[in-house]
């Protein structure tokens, strides 16, 4: 297919991104992606492009962006610098690294509540729901600010 025809229907475009028609159509009410003009008597067509900006929406949230954030970035596409893409990926990077810390910790407190359910085990009370109770003091969970 060639880079500027709009050959696709609604339809076609999502099994092409492998998103549903609804995706297309929130992303298109998000102002992400263009709603093409419906020729009278006609359905609208998409084209390559529409499957390209689709794959760089979809990559973008699998890199942990947001749609606010994707939006931005959409903005900044074809700006001579990258200067604001990269601060936008730094804010990303840390976002991601706070989180895999915050998983570290919730690990390590659930492997404590795994080897506690262990050792008890018969006693009158569950060491893992006791601790979900927040009876158990002597374990810091951390918050799971995601």
């Amino acid at each position: 297919m060639k880079s500027g025809s709009n050959q696709l229907s609604i339809g076609t475009l999502a099994q092409a991104v492998d998103v549903t028609v609804e995706t297309i159509r929130f992303y298109q009410r998000k102002g992400l992606l263009r709603e093409p003009e419906r020729p009278r008597g006609s359905i609208r067509q998409y084209g390559q492009s529409d499957i390209e900006r689709l794959g760089f929406i979809k990559t973008a949230q699998r890199l942990g962006f947001d749609l606010e954030e994707i939006s931005e970035l959409l903005r900044l596409e074809g700006s001579p610098g990258c200067e604001e893409a990269q601060f936008l990926a730094e804010q990303k990077l840390t976002d991601v690294r706070r989180k895999i810390k915050t998983l570290r910790e919730i690990e390590e407190s659930l492997e404590i509540l795994v080897e506690q359910c262990q050792v008890s085990r018969g006693g009158v009370t569950c060491p893992l729901t006791a601790a979900l109770y927040g009876r158990l003091v002597d374990i810091q969970y951390p918050a799971a600010g995601f």
